[in-house]
């Protein structure tokens, strides 16, 4: 065992966006004095924005460091074998004061012949929402490239797209070429691949401070749609002291555990775990270490890190590579 092995958190990467708000902030402790802060990457090695460790030993060090040095003590066995020195995923937290573009992600195959990059399938679980606060996801009915590009012109999109009320504790899972819009009032954890690649399909129309209208992506968007009606919300078990299955599929497994006392937990070495505190605090105590966590907090347990204990009230997400 590594004696500078303990669970890490990472400096906030806090990102301006046009249609960020201050909730960040004022929900999630986030150190912004920005009042159009749209996300906050909590753990990421997308190129120019890789996370910087934020406690202990290892403080200033970045990820991608730790990764190059311990591997598989980072990430695990299995994750390394099967995607090298690479951090698969990135996660978030967004503030969405007014709606998102309507956008959509390329799948693994397209994103590598165009961008070298991963896919982007990702999930929103949805931590705070406005009344009638929605969100776009996928056609209401199986469409085409035609019918889209017509309402495209037209600027009649938002009529073909399917329209979703949100609440918190909703969890929406997009597979790549989901049409997608994160609608005004939420606030959401996001689960992705390791990508930053999206292409916008419009905008409403609207512009910056300066004056100008953000890039659209028409053409590259038309082969990574998916035209056909899609189910991307899931319904999960909330058991208490139990990591209840919310979504498993090949990018990564994600777990809701409503933690009300203590939970000993079990590792196999062969992945990391990504724990993010969506509402209350916990602690983890692993081997004389000890560290507090309250909401909006995110920390990764390097994968060597086989034993230890959550306790507290909380609501978290556990992440992992299954």
């Amino acid at each position: 065992m590594n004696p500078k092995s303990y669970p890490l958190q990472f400096e906030p990467i806090l990102k301006d966006r046009i249609w960020g708000g201050e909730k960040l902030k004022t929900l999630l402790n986030k150190p912004i004095s920005s009042k159009i802060t749209g996300e906050s990457w909590e753990l990421s090695t997308v190129d120019g924005d890789v996370s910087v460790v934020a406690n202990g030993v290892l403080k200033g060090k970045s990820l991608m460091e730790l990764i190059d040095e311990t591997p598989n003590e980072i990430l695990g066995t299995k994750v390394y074998s099967r995607f090298g020195k690479q951090f698969p995923l990135l996660f978030k937290y967004l503030d969405a004061r007014e709606d998102l573009s309507i956008q959509v992600h390329p799948n693994d195959k397209l994103a590598k012949e165009r961008h070298n990059s991963f896919g982007k399938t990702e999930m929103w679980y949805v931590m705070q929402a406005d009344p009638d606060s929605r969100i776009i996801v996928g056609f209401k009915e199986n469409s085409s490239k035609e019918e889209y590009l017509k309402h495209l012109n037209d600027k009649t999109l938002v009529s073909i797209l399917d329209d979703v009320k949100a609440k918190a504790g909703d969890v929406f899972f997009l597979e790549t070429g989901t049409v997608h819009a994160i609608g005004a009032g939420l606030v959401v954890a996001e689960i992705q691949q390791t990508s930053d690649i999206t292409y916008r399909l419009y905008d409403f129309d609207r512009k910056d401070a300066q004056g100008n209208t953000r890039e659209l992506h028409v053409d590259l968007a038309l082969d990574a749609i998916n035209y056909n009606k899609v189910e991307t919300q899931k319904k999960y078990e909330t058991k208490p002291n139990t990591s209840n299955e919310v979504v498993d599929c090949p990018y990564f497994t994600t777990n809701f555990i409503p933690l009300q006392d203590k939970v000993e937990v079990e590792k196999s070495g062969e992945t990391f775990t990504v724990y993010m505190c969506i509402d209350g605090s916990f602690e983890i105590e692993y081997d004389g270490f000890k560290q507090s966590y309250i909401k909006g907090d995110t920390v990764l347990v390097p994968a060597e890190i086989n034993a230890f204990i959550l306790s507290g009230k909380a609501s978290i997400l556990e992440i992992y590579i299954s």
